[in-house]
């Protein structure tokens, strides 16, 4: 059973998580949420599309102007609070890995921080811990935060999956972080090449058998762009191929930007495998 704030999901109950990114430089939506007013009606829309958790983030990924904790606070604290107020069972996630913000973020009412740098402040974790919320433990292959890939090479890509991700969450528990609040999350593209992040998603049933419940972080990334040779807004067909692939091999929570057409998906898979009834089964009855 996966716990996090108010909700509880099975374990074969396929769950979305709604990105709202507070940034003005955000590679897919260029800043579309980064004022409130659109923010928030980017929450509504992706809850009444079936989205369970809002992951909120304050600064991108990828390279760019420095973003200080206190500004990154600015962006999402507020947010989390209004958000709060406005969905109160809403799963609230953060994207950070400062410790600073998640400690802010926490007190505002977020359930959830998403360390999607694998472990860089080892104090978020501590944080987790302290206000017993959910944490997401990512492998990031030891890249410092908002850097590119450059030559990296693994021995055995899902083996340093499985040992960083296991080790962080086992020591995210250990700190008192509720185990049924733990998730390990493969770190597509984070300091991996195409290859890497293609070979990760084919043996993500490796993770699923762990028993920690996987999350996938997939949307219009550049491992869907590499292998299509699509740009950021034709990656769309790609991503959702990736979550089907990823559903039948066991993940639970997707990170995505498009939630109707990912809530189809999933559901699509969940009724093949069995755990979802067809939502009409007229054919050949009447």
């Amino acid at each position: 059973m996966l716990r996090l704030g108010r909700r509880e999901f099975e374990p074969h109950e396929p769950v979305i998580m709604a990105i709202v990114n507070r940034t003005p430089d955000s590679f897919y939506d260029q800043g579309a949420t980064f004022r409130d007013e659109p923010a928030l009606a980017r929450v509504e829309q992706a809850v009444a599309e079936g989205a369970a958790i809002i992951d909120i983030g304050g600064v991108k990924a990828g390279p760019g102007e420095e973003v200080t904790a206190e500004e990154e606070a600015r962006r999402t604290v507020g947010f989390v609070a209004e958000v709060r107020r406005r969905f109160p069972d809403v799963v609230i996630s953060v994207d950070t890995w400062r410790h600073e913000v998640g400690e802010a973020v926490c007190e505002a009412g977020a359930d959830l921080l998403n360390d999607a740098w694998g472990g860089v402040d080892p104090k978020l974790a501590e944080v987790a811990a302290r206000y017993g919320v959910g944490l997401v433990c990512t492998h990031a292959g030891g890249a410092q935060p908002r850097t590119r890939p450059h030559r990296v090479a693994y021995d055995d890509v899902m083996a340093d999956i499985l040992r960083v991700t296991l080790s962080l969450a086992e020591r995210a528990v250990e700190l008192g972080v509720p185990r049924e609040s733990v998730l390990i999350d493969p770190g597509h593209d984070f300091n991996k090449n195409t290859r890497h992040s293609l070979e990760a998603t084919r043996r993500l049933d490796e993770m699923v058998r762990t028993g920690w419940p996987v999350l996938v972080s997939l949307s219009n990334k550049d491992f869907v762009g590499e292998t299509l040779d699509k740009p950021v807004k034709e990656r769309v067909l790609g991503t959702l191929a990736t979550t089907a692939v990823s559903a039948w091999l066991g993940a639970q929570v997707y990170r995505v930007h498009e939630v109707a057409e990912t809530r189809q998906v999933l559901d699509m898979v969940a009724s093949i495998a069995g755990h979802r009834p067809p939502a009409v089964a007229r054919r050949g009855l009447a």
